[in-house]
């Protein structure tokens, strides 16, 4: 990969990589429902006059019908099963779980048909990343409730299904527009809901902090850099950036929650990085134009 590309993927994998702490921090003094609509309106407060002012909101609007699956599988569904497990598990062990995302999508593109680019090197750094994970947990799976794995597993398969609509179904839209309508659709949705669990008191400002740094940077910000990064190395590659995801979220809970450091996360830490590394090793398809687009980048046929 690119310098650039390189660039792109430390900065989602530490941006992403930060959610599950303030999610953490945030579901403490408000409900799932009105992070997700606060993150959501954040977002689309930023995104929208930019996309508007380029002229995108006109072009990807006709395509309500694959974007409004994308909006429920990459935003509305998962961002609220995961701020509500977070209520009941930690968000280290929220964020390790969610490292499972590349494996599945793999799965995914493999069930529905669609060729593979990802080898024997590839897979095997799948699977020494999920190593990883199982030694950064530790096997440890006793602090978490039946509903929040239910909610965890369901977030995993959503999260491994969004960028197999982006990239097959919305590859040939901007991808400010996609994110800005998306956006935008969450917040309509959770705005009633989150009229009517308006919070009886206002929060404090650890907790307004954390949701105006998970609209502006974690998803303003994010799904940005995400677009350039899925048009430039695939969608499957993309999410390994969840395999890294899990030590940032370890290592703030180390230094912001004074939780324990050990050896399985130690070993852990490495088997990740090396997952990583041989996962996004892939050589992407000819072009045929010259140019490639989201469509003709990764494991599109």
């Amino acid at each position: 990969m690119t310098r650039r590309v390189w660039l792109l993927f430390l900065a989602m994998c530490l941006i992403w990589g930060l959610p599950y702490l303030l999610i953490r921090v945030s579901v403490r003094a408000i409900t799932p429902a009105e992070l997700v609509f606060g993150r959501t309106a954040i977002g689309a407060a930023v995104l929208l006059p930019l996309a508007a002012r380029r002229g995108q909101l006109r072009v990807v609007l006709p395509h309500w019908r694959p974007l409004l699956a994308y909006t429920a599988v990459e935003i509305a569904i998962p961002w609220l099963l995961l701020s509500d497990a977070e209520r009941h598990i930690s968000s280290s062990l929220s964020g390790l779980l969610v490292a499972a995302v590349p494996l599945v999508g793999t799965a995914l593109a493999w069930a529905t048909g669609f060729r593979q680019v990802l080898g024997p090197r590839q897979l095997t750094g799948l699977l020494i990343g999920l190593l990883g994970v199982g030694a950064v947990l530790g096997f440890d799976l006793g602090t978490m409730t039946p509903l929040a794995g239910v909610e965890m597993a369901v977030v995993i398969i959503c999260y491994a299904t969004g960028p197999q609509i982006l990239s097959r179904r919305l590859a040939h839209l901007p991808g400010l527009g996609v994110v800005a309508f998306s956006l935008v659709m969450g917040a309509v949705a959770y705005l009633p809901v989150a009229v009517w669990q308006h919070p009886r008191a206002v929060p404090s400002g650890e907790v307004m902090a954390s949701v105006a740094v998970l609209g502006l940077v974690c998803t303003a910000l994010a799904f940005v850099l995400f677009f350039e990064l899925i048009r430039r190395i695939g969608a499957v590659r993309a999410t390994v950036i969840t395999y890294v995801n899990p030590a940032v979220a370890v290592a703030l809970g180390v230094v912001l929650l004074h939780e324990s450091f050990t050896a399985g996360t130690a070993i852990g830490f490495g088997l990740i990085l090396v997952g990583s590394a041989l996962a996004t090793r892939v050589s992407p398809p000819p072009r045929r134009d010259g140019q490639p687009t989201l469509g003709s980048v990764g494991a599109e046929p």
